[in-house]
């Protein structure tokens, strides 16, 4: 660990979730924010194994910010339940997002879409809720999705949800490049 490295003196727990566009996005805004005061982000995105656009972008920030993917979402487009492959391939990300977090070398930690993939079976909620216990107090950890369960939202230290009001999908307007993927 570099000893010269801006460091959090205390790392607080936020959600984003709700059903309105932004939550990926505020995560990753939060990264960017971070990196440029020298604070390291590991973002572990769950049920995105598509190249989101966020991937090419972050590239330019590797010093500061890693990002991987672990489990598709190709289930829930078949209308089936993950099958035994995604859910070990999520497991295997969230121990590996532990590992980044209690090795000394990440400020932030972003599980990207895992409350959405509680939602789906993926995990359960209490396997989140005793990855959050072993957040180190230097350690911000963002837990981004809809579908939060309240028992994550009970722990949170912040909540912020995103609320649908207008959206262009309803006409018909599909995912975009650089805006929505």
């Amino acid at each position: 660990m570099d000893p010269d490295r801006n460091k959090l003196e205390k790392g607080f727990v936020q959600i984003y979730t709700g059903n309105g566009k932004g939550k990926t996005t505020a995560a990753i805004g939060q990264a960017v924010r971070a990196a440029g005061y020298g604070l390291k982000t590991y973002i572990a995105q769950f049920m995105k194994e598509y190249p989101y656009n966020e991937l090419n972008s972050l590239k330019h920030l590797k010093e500061w910010i890693t990002i991987e993917q672990f489990c598709s979402d190709e289930f829930v487009y078949r209308k089936e339940l993950p099958d035994k492959t995604e859910i070990d391939k999520a497991r295997r990300g969230l121990a590996k997002a532990k590992a980044k977090m209690l090795s000394g070398k990440f400020d932030i930690i972003i599980l990207d879409e895992i409350c959405v993939s509680i939602y789906f079976g993926l995990f359960n909620d209490e396997e989140v809720l005793t990855f959050i216990k072993q957040k180190p107090d230097s350690v911000e950890l963002i837990i981004t999705g809809r579908y939060c369960p309240d028992k994550l939202l009970e722990r949170a230290d912040l909540v912020t949800e995103m609320k649908e009001i207008k959206h262009y999908y309803q006409d018909g307007v599909l995912s975009r490049k650089g805006i929505e993927s």
